[in-house]
């Protein structure tokens, strides 16, 4: 299927690894040009070095800079060759906050994730939803978490914090935007192979005594599909969000977690 966004452009954060880099892909394989931003410069320019090789007709751009910072946001939107804030496409995405004990968290904790997690998304959103109506094309994706659905325990500070992006969403996403040709949709992922994942295991084995590779196993059987999703199911997703032929979807919370959410709605 043609998504019909070949030549468009893409903002993808959290790009050089994981669930970033598969919707940097995949958006890269429609013929979209690409500015990928995460922190770690040398696994940025490693996964962006691959994205031109394999796709040698787009564009891509390496911004290594902490988006979740006004200064970061500054170097997504300034750098030489890119298309300032004028993006077709805005994929949101941060680092998960830390496991834990919600009694550990002081007032600093819950700050530094409702930063990352819900104010990032909201200044990327506002900076470029505007220009996204006025050129009547725009789609933005913000990855959260399926704990927003379901949540788990050791992850209260982003159980919280992307709670609160999926409420504004839920607004903005119905607001005059909708008729101007932009939609705003959130992503939940479920387990997927990833070293956020790889995090969580070692967070819930230290909690239960039990080894990673058991917590490992114990989770699998918990998925219908028994198994982990891989970043390349992730980005398709993403990639169809940004298409054309999902204009008509708007302000969902779409839960690709192998059939994981044990709820009707």
């Amino acid at each position: 299927m043609d998504l019909g966004i070949a030549g468009k452009r893409a903002l993808v954060c959290g790009a050089s690894k994981g669930l970033g880099l598969g919707c940097a892909q995949a958006l890269a394989a429609e013929g979209v040009n690409v500015v990928m931003v995460a922190r770690g410069a040398e696994a940025l320019q490693a996964s962006a070095t691959r994205l031109r090789e394999a796709f040698p007709g787009v564009q891509i751009i390496a911004v290594a800079a902490d988006i979740t910072t006004a200064e970061g946001r500054a170097a997504a939107f300034s750098v030489p060759g890119g298309p300032g804030t004028d993006f077709d496409i805005v994929v949101t995405n941060a680092g998960g906050p830390p496991t834990g004990d919600f009694r550990s968290w002081d007032r600093d904790a819950w700050i530094r994730a409702v930063d990352a997690n819900m104010l990032t998304p909201i200044e990327l959103i506002k900076a470029t939803v505007d220009g996204m109506a006025a050129r009547g094309f725009g789609r933005i994706v913000n990855i959260t978490s399926s704990a927003v659905k379901a949540p788990i325990d050791i992850l209260g500070l982003s159980n919280g914090a992307r709670s609160g992006l999926t409420g504004f969403v839920a607004g903005v996403a119905r607001s005059g935007i909708a008729a101007q040709g932009v939609t705003i949709n959130n992503l939940l992922p479920g387990k997927f192979d990833t070293d956020r994942l790889q995090g969580t295991l070692a967070g819930a084995a230290a909690k239960t005594g039990k080894s990673v590779d058991e917590v490992r196993a114990a989770q699998v059987t918990q998925i219908p599909a028994r198994r982990f999703g891989s970043p390349d199911e992730f980005g398709a997703i993403c990639a169809f969000l940004c298409s054309r032929q999902a204009a008509y979807i708007n302000g969902q919370n779409i839960l690709p977690d192998g059939g994981a959410y044990p709820g009707t709605y």
